[in-house]
């Protein structure tokens, strides 16, 4: 699914643009994954794990989800880098298009700029436009207080707990924390 890019201020003053991904940005989102993934325990994977991830793969798969129908990928870029990005998919069955996951992902320079509501905001017009869809689902890691300020704050609720759903590298054993968020028709 393609969007129409979005530009709006952050915090400090700077332009931001919110935008589907391209061909041209595959080596920044390779970048942006493999510094998010070191810079919190709540991603779930480490910088050693994004070997997978290619030139030919983030080809693939931004041409896939653009061309979408049931999801979409945003990207946020400020000065010309990729601070953030989120996604947001749901399913086509009958039994289950009335439910959307998303995602969200900011690098810990761009934290506190608004970009992580911005790209909420944005998700959610996605979510809203689709008379099919009555919920958004989420989770996030025990300890992410951040993210589940944000979550609550754009209206997320917990509705479930995995225990020990995560296994970190010194052996710690964090819980995952389901949320949803349910539209009104």
């Amino acid at each position: 699914m393609i969007i129409e890019p979005i530009e709006f201020k952050l915090k400090d003053g700077r332009k931001a643009t919110i935008r589907c991904p391209r061909e041209e940005d595959c080596q920044g989102m390779l970048d942006y994954l493999y510094q998010s993934a070191g810079e919190t325990e709540f991603i779930v994977r480490y910088p050693e794990e994004c070997g997978r991830y290619t030139i030919e793969y983030e080809t693939a798969l931004f041409e896939k989800i653009n061309g979408s129908e049931n999801q979409a990928m945003l990207v946020c870029f400020v000065d010309g880098k990729i601070a953030g990005n989120c996604n947001i998919a749901w399913s086509t069955r009958i039994k289950a298009k009335h439910r959307a996951s998303v995602a969200i992902v900011l690098l810990r320079e761009f934290w506190d700029q608004g970009i992580g509501t911005r790209l909420f905001q944005e998700l959610l017009k996605i979510a809203e436009k689709n008379k099919d869809i009555l919920q958004i689902e989420l989770d996030f890691i025990e300890g992410n207080t951040r993210a589940r300020a944000l979550y609550e704050k754009m209206g997320f609720r917990i509705t479930g707990v995995k225990p020990n759903a995560i296994r970190l590298k010194d052996g710690t054993l964090l819980n995952e924390y389901s949320m949803i968020r349910e539209i009104k028709r």
